[in-house]
């Protein structure tokens, strides 16, 4: 037996640093779902694949190896990628990759055995209406647009990573747009997960909101 936590919401919501410290606290493995997705348009990068490329996809998805340590740390066919995976050209990619049905047919699979037999809490976009649609508790972490940008300029400064407010925001503003209208796994909230707003909360106050709503379901 597992018990699952499904964490969804758009990108910048805040869903990794969320997950990561609740699942500390509660001793849940923490599953990112997204990097495995961020690792995959890294590797096409990597080898110049373009994104109808099926065949060369395909092939590369074979050979593919991704690992997630204790620490958070991202590895890439034995490279550590953490920091790697989180930069423009990968966030101008993932996107795409990510709807491509090759591409998450192999990663459904890899996320729902990593999972499996554990006491997980996994985040992404679809978490809650495709990969584990029957998740013990199921999460929607939202926030504005406008704060969500904040943070990624934030995180990206802390990182070294050199970028604009107003380039960070048209990318999210861009990147909601093609998750919630894609026709594959489209980003949305499911019908049974439990909406936090996010915009005007501390990171603990998020946490503790959110430790709060799993223990009433456990």
């Amino acid at each position: 037996m597992s018990f699952v936590v499904a964490i969804d919401g758009p990108a910048g919501a805040g869903k990794g640093t969320i997950t990561k410290l609740v699942g500390e606290k509660l001793g849940l493995v923490n599953i990112d779902t997204g990097a495995t997705f961020r690792c995959v348009a890294l590797n096409m990068i990597q080898e110049h694949i373009d994104i109808q490329e099926e065949k060369n996809i395909e092939e590369m998805l074979n050979k593919i190896h991704i690992e997630m340590d204790s620490d958070g740390k991202i590895y890439l066919n034995g490279e550590e990628v953490t920091n790697r995976i989180r930069e423009n050209d990968v966030n101008d990619l993932v996107s795409p990759v990510s709807v491509l049905p090759v591409v998450r047919n192999k990663l459904l699979e890899v996320q729902r055995n990593i999972a499996k037999g554990k006491n997980v809490i996994m985040e992404g976009r679809d978490i809650g209406t495709v990969v584990f649609p029957d998740a013990d508790v199921k999460i929607y972490l939202d926030a504005t647009a406008e704060e969500r940008a904040r943070r990624r300029v934030l995180q990206n400064q802390e990182k070294g990573i050199e970028c604009s407010y107003e380039e960070v925001l048209q990318g999210i503003k861009d990147r909601d747009k093609r998750d919630s209208t894609r026709e594959i796994a489209p980003l949305k909230r499911a019908k049974d997960a439990i909406y936090v707003d996010s915009t005007n909360l501390s990171v603990e106050q998020v946490v503790q909101e959110i430790i709060e709503i799993i223990k009433k379901k456990a």
